[in-house]
């Protein structure tokens, strides 16, 4: 591996590139067009290319790894703190070169089937989005002819038949047309829904790592399809609380002079696979029959969302913990503490 290092802003058409020769010294930065970025890396010894993770990354990523370079993605947010002064392509540059160089957790590097993967949940989530955004929207426009409706969808369904047919007799027919198409198109989104969680379901079924988590408690095909595809390698995390901490999921921390306060979470991360972990755990909370020794005793010193957040943590941590060392879920296992002598 060679020890240059290479920052990259990757752009749609022209990449901004930032390096020092290491024979002759000189600072390197100039743009290249996107139909020759592949093509200039071709013809290069091996090095260290710093990218930041944005639209695109993985792709060129994974072809610049084919070619025997070494990739690092970068999240926007540790980049900007190297970026000093004026914000351009150049700067962009210089600055991912010098957080290349810099100590921090990088992003994961998914192959094409793990971007499948979280694209159904994009695309999913997307689809929830909009169609609680109609629900809201139809609630409100028959909120202003008085006709007021309880949240839930169910209440939506159960009333809206009867609401129209009573409008329609003071109200023009082409708003009461509207209204009812805008009502059986949330059909259509509840069956596009169900289908991509059936293909997920599919995709589970042949994914080892994907089967094995959904064995824990709160973890549902969302959450083990979700966790396995942005996760990618397991062991590039070296323990289930480094894996929580990058999660989110820990206590944020402020503090000076060697006095320390802990906060709430510090919510950095992946926000959807987080969320995830947090609803999941709130239905062991709620819906488990037979909740655990732990959770028990932790409810009864701390808060509810407290405990929640804690079993989320816990769940992290079994993820990595199944995938990492490629052992099955048991209920009954315990981490054997190592015994510790003492000298006399």
């Amino acid at each position: 591996m060679s020890h240059t290092i290479v920052g990259v802003d990757i752009a749609k058409n022209v990449m901004q590139m930032h390096w020092i020769d290491a024979e002759t010294g000189e600072v390197i930065n100039k743009p290249i067009k996107r139909a020759a970025f592949l093509e200039h890396f071709a013809n290069r010894a091996p090095c260290l290319i710093g990218m930041e993770a944005c639209g695109g990354a993985q792709h060129w990523a994974r072809q610049l790894m084919k070619m025997g370079h070494k990739v690092k993605l970068m999240p926007a947010k540790f980049v900007k703190a190297f970026n000093i002064g004026n914000k351009n392509d150049s700067a962009d540059a210089r600055a991912i070169w010098m957080a290349t160089q810099m100590p921090g957790k990088a992003v994961a590097v998914k192959t094409e089937s793990q971007q499948a993967v979280l694209a159904l949940h994009r695309m999913r989530q997307q689809l929830v989005k909009f169609r609680t955004m109609q629900i809201n929207s139809l609630r409100g426009l028959l909120t202003e002819y008085g006709e007021v409706m309880r949240t839930s969808r169910s209440a939506l369904d159960k009333a809206i038949p009867e609401v129209l047919a009573k409008l329609s007799e003071r109200l023009p027919t082409m708003l009461i047309d509207t209204l009812r198409e805008q009502w059986n198109g949330l059909t259509k989104l509840d069956d596009q829904i169900v289908e991509i969680e059936r293909r997920l379901q599919m995709w589970m079924k042949e994914d080892k790592a994907a089967k094995a988590i959904a064995e824990i408690p709160g973890v549902g095909l969302l959450t083990a399809t979700a966790a396995v595809a942005t996760m990618g390698d397991a062991k590039s995390f070296r323990s289930g609380r480094e894996f929580a901490a990058w999660l989110g999921l820990v206590p944020g921390q402020t503090g000076s002079g060697g006095k320390v306060q802990l906060l709430g979470i510090s919510k950095r991360g992946d926000t959807y696979l987080r969320t995830l972990l947090i609803h999941g755990s709130r239905s062991v909370l709620f819906h488990s029959k037979q909740p655990s020794q732990w959770i028990e005793q932790l409810k009864k010193r701390r808060p509810l969302n407290i405990v929640m957040v804690a079993l989320a943590n816990k769940m992290a941590r079994m993820i990595w913990a199944i995938l990492a060392h490629d052992k099955p879920y048991r209920k009954d296992y315990a981490t054997v503490k190592p015994v510790e002598y003492h000298l006399r």
